[in-house]
């Protein structure tokens, strides 16, 4: 199997990991159930944070800039829906 693909299932794994630790944090029904969950969500978004780095370090996850005139066509249309 190529790194790239490994990375990626890695990269979707930890991702859906995050979510799952997230609506723990949302539904925890005490707070050392609710600190449990945010402190492995925190920990999750890190190693998610450190295996896009990579994966963009090796060119393995583009991303394109958006335009400004996109970007102020967003911001124009939800400042408005207040």
């Amino acid at each position: 199997m190529q790194d790239q693909v490994i990375m990626d299932n890695i990269l979707t794994s930890v991702k859906n990991a995050c979510d799952i630790f997230m609506h723990g944090a949302i539904e925890s029904p005490t707070p050392n159930v609710n600190s449990a969950f945010k402190s492995a969500l925190n920990d999750c978004l890190n190693m998610q944070s450190e295996i896009y780095a990579k994966m963009a370090q090796k060119g393995w996850y583009p991303t394109e800039q958006a335009e400004q005139q996109q970007i102020n066509k967003t911001k124009q249309k939800y400042s408005s829906a207040q």
